[in-house]
């Protein structure tokens, strides 16, 4: 599986940015697809994911501002982020794992493919 993030950027403190996220070579029915964000130093961690099912799950201190979805093909990830604070300000990464038994793992050792990242930067 290969997988491609674009739309990041810079915007100020209050503003928008929507990513997207392709996947290509998936053959499994069932996987989830997600977005996890890094700042150097810092642990990678979990935004948003979302299941087979389309059930999503984020990050507290992003819920109800961030939106997390996929295309018809569900092979296209977004992730629509409003409100954006400063501390939003990070690397972000598109990640697949396979679901097995309805199971999608949080930890970031759970996802076996990843794209190469797109900064988001919020300035004050």
């Amino acid at each position: 599986v290969q997988l491609l993030e674009s739309g990041g950027g810079t915007v100020q403190a209050e503003g928008s940015l929507n990513l997207s996220c392709r996947a290509s070579g998936v053959t499994d029915n069932y996987y989830c697809m997600a977005w996890f964000r890094q700042v150097p130093g810092q642990e990678r961690e979990e935004v948003a994911n979302i299941r087979s099912d389309g059930s999503p799950r984020y990050l507290d201190s992003v819920k109800g501002r961030f939106t997390v979805s996929q295309g018809d093909t569900k092979n296209t990830l977004y992730l629509q982020m409003n409100s954006l604070k400063p501390e939003d300000t990070a690397m972000y990464y598109c990640a697949f794992q396979v679901e097995y038994g309805g199971n999608c793992y949080k930890s970031r050792h759970a996802y076996s493919a990843w794209g190469q990242g797109t900064q988001v930067t919020v300035s004050e």
